[in-house]
């Protein structure tokens, strides 16, 4: 019976590297079972080498595998038809240096056989959501590596599609580039399109993946939901407000937790991340334009006294 709601799944996915006469070289991928359900954001993380570029190429059917099967849409990977209904942003996007923006979105438009007023509107729309309005008549050849990613996500949405790759989707970008790009994935989830990001950096996988698979040298390691993997069964958190942390609060909690056999390892204030802290320092120097940080007047240092020359002291007297 077929699922509608799984809208990829590998079937003992196997791909094998072999040499000229044949002979096994690498196995760059092995028995991989995975389902990735509708309306996901679906996470493939691993170390250089475990299998994740591999398995993007077979599920786009530029790769075929050795054993196994890969379903798009319930469609063999190398069906051709099924890539209408998928958009594709790779870790390096090679687009034509000499075209600009607006060219760039209609060639593509082109190669899905989009009608021209179709195209153009979906391009000025696609323009402005990925913030190149001000850019859209530069060559491509002067743009930076974030304007070259925003680009390129543009041109994998340029299609409407169902389901969408992202290899690496936030390299190049500055934490506030970072920010976007995982708001707007977020937006395409909640739009109803799927999502398969691979990505070297943990905290962005953390931040919006709804499950993830962890490979390490082609095989699948572990696949759950984010926050299943991250939970620490073995810990309890508290959290509380409007208290002060002191001496007899430390006690009493002490004396609760011993009750109950376990022992209190920190009490403390929380703390934010990095990424939290710069967003927000940016967002309060546009609400207060020319605030700065004054670092704290040090105390002014002590004067030495000043040497009497030796030929003095006896006038002194």
């Amino acid at each position: 019976m077929i699922d509608k709601e799984v809208v990829v799944e590998t079937r003992k996915l196997t791909k094998i590297y072999r040499d000229f006469w044949g002979r096994e070289k690498k196995v760059a991928l092995r028995a991989l079972n995975l389902q990735v359900r509708r309306g996901e954001i679906f996470g493939l993380l691993g170390p250089n080498g475990s299998g994740k570029t591999t398995t993007i190429k077979l599920l786009l059917g530029l790769l075929f595998p050795t054993d196994g099967d890969a379903l798009v849409f319930n469609m063999p990977s190398g069906e051709v038809r099924k890539n209408e209904r998928i958009g594709y942003l790779p870790e390096e996007s090679y687009l034509y240096r000499f075209l600009n923006a607006e060219e760039t979105l209609d060639f593509y438009g082109r190669l899905f056989n989009l009608d021209p007023a179709l195209r153009r509107s979906r391009a000025e729309k696609l323009i402005e959501t990925v913030g190149l309005k001000n850019d859209k008549k530069r060559i491509l050849k002067e743009y930076s590596k974030g304007m070259r990613q925003r680009i390129g996500l543009a041109q994998a949405l340029i299609n409407d599609p169902e389901l969408v790759i992202l290899d690496e989707p936030t390299s190049g970008l500055d934490p506030l580039g970072t920010r976007w790009m995982k708001d707007l994935i977020v937006k395409l989830r909640d739009e109803g399109k799927t999502i398969i990001m691979c990505s070297h950096r943990l905290e962005d996988v953390q931040d919006i993946c709804d499950r993830v698979a962890i490979l390490s040298e082609g095989e699948l390691r572990k696949l759950d939901s984010v926050k299943s993997l991250l939970e620490d069964v073995f810990r309890l958190e508290l959290r509380a407000t409007g208290v002060q942390l002191n001496d007899e609060l430390r006690r009493d909690l002490e004396t609760i937790l011993a009750k109950h056999g376990g022992k209190l390892e920190f009490i403390g204030h929380p703390t934010t991340t990095l990424e939290a802290l710069f967003l927000r320092i940016i967002e309060e120097s546009k609400a207060h334009p020319g605030r700065r940080y004054m670092p704290e007047k040090a105390a002014p240092a002590p004067v030495a006294a000043e040497k009497v020359p030796e030929e003095l002291k006896t006038h002194i007297k």
